[in-house]
């Protein structure tokens, strides 16, 4: 379906180890991780918490896995901190990847984020309602126009990220953000998308024009059921299970791809789920990812 069209496919390190819940894949090395991600048959990676810092070290550990550094995630804090030190944390973050010969650069707002602390429950309804003022909207989006042009400047694409229990999580707020700023493009995430309750394909479609980057991950709808039942938190969810990969539960991916056929996306798909490593195994689950991804859209 995809075969022809100038796609690549990655892999998040998140299977392997967790970049907010450390206890999950604490055990696993960086090697074991990289190897198996080769094994699988994947070309690129995003940053994971357990790579060197240094890009000239990173490079020359990837290079021994034939593999590409994709993106990285940056956490800004636009709304909440100054933003000329918010500018230099970016700044740098940016120079690495740069380095790296990243084509883009991910960017999540956390100011008043909820996902990583293990005491308090998702706001179902949105952060944003509860959270934001005008001012702290006003400042997001401005600041983040200016980190694109950032991007922009050094070769690089800013894609922003949704993502539950953040202040951007829902199709209100996706909305919001991409009608105030002009420079920013999405990174549509399937599995984000479906547990904030929004329709991936829904999603894409309407904003087919400013995508720039994909996370491919499904959902056990079972869980999600119970996560908003429930109320869980973010780490409870992961932890039950809530995410899975592509080929496996919930979200049809078909039609998602061929809409990506259509608008002729170009770039990386990049395959990624929080699960607890030891009840399901990464290179299976990667594995089985992969494999679909082949059956399916012929790469």
């Amino acid at each position: 379906m995809l075969k022809g069209q100038n796609i690549k496919l990655g892999v998040q390190p998140i299977i392997w180890s967790n970049d907010d819940f450390h206890d999950l894949g604490g055990e696993i090395t960086l090697e074991d991780c990289l190897t198996e991600m080769r094994e699988a048959g994947y070309a690129g990676t995003e940053l994971g918490h357990k790579f060197p810092k240094e890009s000239k070290v990173l490079r020359e550990v990837l290079n021994k896995y034939n593999l590409k550094l994709v993106s990285g995630w940056h956490s800004s804090y636009i709304a909440a901190k100054n933003f000329k030190d918010e500018t230099k944390d970016y700044r740098k973050h940016l120079q690495f990847l740069k380095e790296m010969g990243s084509p883009v650069v991910i960017v999540a707002e956390c100011s008043y984020r909820t996902y990583n602390d293990p005491n308090l429950k998702l706001n179902w309804e949105g952060q944003e309602a509860k959270n934001l003022s005008t001012s702290d909207m006003t400042k997001i989006f401005k600041g983040l126009d200016e980190f694109s042009s950032i991007a922009e400047g050094e070769g690089l694409k800013l894609v922003y990220h949704h993502h539950m229990g953040t202040v951007i999580q829902s199709l209100t707020e996706i909305n919001r953000l991409l009608e105030y700023t002009q420079k920013v493009s999405l990174l549509g995430d399937t599995g984000h998308l479906a547990f904030a309750g929004e329709n991936p394909l829904a999603v894409f479609e309407k904003f087919k024009e400013r995508l720039g980057h994909v996370h491919l991950k499904n959902i056990r709808p079972a869980v999600l059921k119970e996560s908003r039942e429930k109320k869980y938190t973010f780490e409870k969810a992961v932890k039950e299970g809530v995410f899975t990969v592509p080929g496996d539960a919930g979200l049809s991916f078909k039609p998602i791809f061929e809409l990506l056929r259509e608008i002729r996306y170009e770039g990386w798909m990049v395959v990624e789920a929080e699960q607890d490593p030891k009840k399901a195994n990464p290179l299976t689950y990667a594995s089985k990812a992969r494999e679909y991804l082949r059956e399916v859209v012929g790469l």
